[in-house]
């Protein structure tokens, strides 16, 4: 069987029972390594569930599934991701792979940031479509997402905005020498999220394509890092103010709410960074 685990999003004992009793028994283990992270390291994960693990990188899921799923014909393998096995199509892709080769599949799910997002006061059921925000370059500023924040706030639903991980990313370089050469791992903080949203705000202004549904500077926005751990943090500001926070390691995920219950607005200023934001939620209602 090749199990497709999820190991939830702080620490090693966050893995279901179901999920470490397929680990402890399973022929292989693998872990999922560029999606997402864990506040742990893969040393503390063996320590906890007593099994060697195999890093799993891009090029190994996506180009070598016969390596990840030889045996589980006859033996059990395990496939650990961070969060929920769902949360990425890479891993649907993995399923789909596994069917073709006529090899039965389980998923064992766990808490995600889809779900876990709702520490924040705002309701799941009132989130829209979720975007990714990537770093810019200096040739390349995508902002089409900035169409479904918009759409989402019409609609008056809360957005998520996921926020840009590089893992084992090679430069333009060394990919053209064939190189394997990577870059330093890099996760997006909130800060820069706020900041090249702002950048948006402001070259959609210039260009008079506001739209009142959409963001600007004094939307209260909430930064969120680490969901999950024990050190998690979780501020209510203005897009503005968030530009300049600092919410320590990653990972960070950034939320644009949309019509708030008065409840929601009450969490909200659990978080807020200071009183003027809470003005602003109450002006609101």
């Amino acid at each position: 069987m090749f199990y497709l685990v999820g190991l939830g999003l702080g620490d090693a004992k966050d893995i279901t029972v179901k999920g470490l009793e397929v680990v402890k028994r399973a022929k292989r283990v693998y872990l999922e390594a560029y999606t997402s992270i864990l506040t742990v390291g893969k040393e503390a994960l063996e320590k906890y569930y007593g099994r060697e693990i195999i890093l799993a990188d891009r090029d190994m899921v996506e180009q070598s599934s016969d390596e990840l799923m030889a045996d589980s014909d006859t033996e059990d393998v395990a496939f650990l991701v961070v969060g929920d096995p769902l949360g990425a199509t890479t891993h649907t892709d993995l399923i789909l792979r596994a069917v073709e080769k006529g090899i039965q599949y389980r998923i064992i799910h766990n808490a995600s940031i889809m779900n876990a997002i709702g520490c924040c006061g705002l309701q799941l059921y009132n989130f829209g479509e979720a975007v990714s925000i990537v770093f810019w370059t200096d040739d390349w500023r995508p902002d089409s997402f900035y169409d479904k924040i918009a759409v989402n706030r019409e609609r008056g639903m809360h957005t998520l905005c996921l926020l840009d991980i590089k893992m084992k990313e090679q430069s333009i370089e060394n990919l053209m020498k064939g190189r394997k050469i990577y870059e330093p791992p890099r996760f997006m903080p909130v800060s820069l999220a706020a900041e090249q949203l702002l950048k948006i705000v402001e070259k959609k202004a210039a260009e008079e394509k506001t739209d009142k549904n959409a963001l600007a500077a004094d939307t209260v926005c909430v930064g969120l890092a680490r969901v999950g751990a024990e050190d998690q943090k979780i501020v209510a500001g203005t897009l503005k103010q968030l530009t300049s926070v600092n919410l320590g390691g990653p990972l960070h995920s950034l939320v644009i709410p949309g019509h708030m219950h008065p409840l929601e607005m009450d969490m909200l200023r659990l978080f807020a960074l200071d009183d003027s934001v809470k003005e602003l939620l109450t002006s609101s209602q």
